[in-house]
């Protein structure tokens, strides 16, 4: 072998049968970027990032120990006045309430069919067709979501008034005008907008599920739930995790299609926290008080995602550590 082959960066080697192959590594043009390099190139999206949710948290911290937003008197300490009158807010402790009805509700509703949606449209001959018609509801803005609903709750002319009175489950007054029933019309039309997106995570969860495992489950005698509870739930958990995590934190801050719909009534039946925070931040305008609500709210959404992520958590990897795999 000569030195320009050696220079080239070819080599001898022998495969198995003794016969020599000539290996030939191409010479890198360009030299590895260091480390610096990509921490330079990420610099600007950093610190975008970071203008744009480090400071508006900490400006919610200040706000939230500070008397914000009277009129004609500056910004002072307030001792933690903003959240020692949690204690005594009746409105507070009620909009926790329902928002956790209302969340569970819709985390329910959604998982259950977005699931069942799932499995019955994998591969099915018009799965195309069908994914495509049911993402829809999921590409309309919430407002338009809710002045749609809106008019279907209409008591005059509202399809869905007529209907749910023509079978005898509504009485004389409209769906949102019912104290007793408004929350089930909010939870009916976030299920029917958010529904598609379980449906679609799912679905990708499901095109990845062993095909071998399936088929060896029904030679050793498995039915379809079977081989379903088994098998394929076990390979969609991380999938099911994003799809639960992302619809929990859209329950607890999405309020558009409330507000469009009931805008917190009747009698305060719909005035889930979020609500609530409008209310107080931008109809009464206590900028301190709505701060302190929203840094509650959002410590209490990170400890509840992180009980959700222990729940779900993947059962595979339980399998793993605790030495059986």
């Amino acid at each position: 072998m000569t030195d320009q082959t050696m220079a080239a960066g070819r080599g001898p080697s022998a495969d198995s049968g003794g016969v020599k192959r000539i290996d030939y590594a191409p010479t890198a043009l360009n030299p590895k970027p260091s480390r610096r390099y990509y921490i330079w190139m990420m610099a600007p999206s950093i610190i975008l990032l970071a203008g744009i949710s480090i400071y508006p948290f900490i400006w919610l911290i200040y706000m939230s120990l500070h008397t914000v937003g009277e009129v004609n008197q500056p910004d002072v300490w307030n001792d933690f006045k903003n959240f020692t009158r949690f204690a005594t807010d009746g409105k507070f402790h009620n909009g926790w309430l329902l928002l956790l009805q209302y969340s569970a509700m819709c985390m329910a509703l959604e998982v259950g069919i977005g699931v069942l949606l799932a499995v019955i449209l994998n591969r099915s001959k018009l799965e195309k067709v069908l994914v495509t018609l049911i993402l829809m509801p999921m590409m309309m803005a919430p407002i338009i979501t809710g002045l749609v609903w809106l008019f279907l709750y209409n008591g005059a002319f509202g399809w869905y008034h007529w209907l749910l009175q023509s079978i005898g489950i509504l009485g004389p007054t409209s769906v949102l005008g019912d104290s007793d029933i408004a929350m089930f019309g909010i939870v009916a039309v976030d299920v029917w907008q958010w529904t598609p997106l379980i449906t679609l995570i799912t679905l990708a969860g499901l095109k990845r599920v062993p095909q071998d495992q399936l088929e060896a489950n029904m030679v050793d005698g498995a039915g379809p739930f079977r081989n379903f509870v088994s098998i394929a739930l076990p390979n969609i958990y991380p999938f099911l995790l994003i799809a639960v995590l992302l619809r929990f934190m859209d329950n607890f801050r999405f309020i558009d299609a409330i507000l469009v719909l009931t805008g917190g009534g009747p009698a305060d039946a719909t005035n889930i926290l979020p609500v609530y925070l409008f209310d107080v931040s931008f109809q009464y305008f206590k900028l301190g008080r709505g701060a302190a609500i929203a840094l509650t709210l959002l410590l209490v959404t990170i400890v509840l995602g992180m009980v959700l992520v222990k729940l779900f958590e993947d059962p595979r990897r339980k399998i793993k550590h605790t030495g059986f795999d």
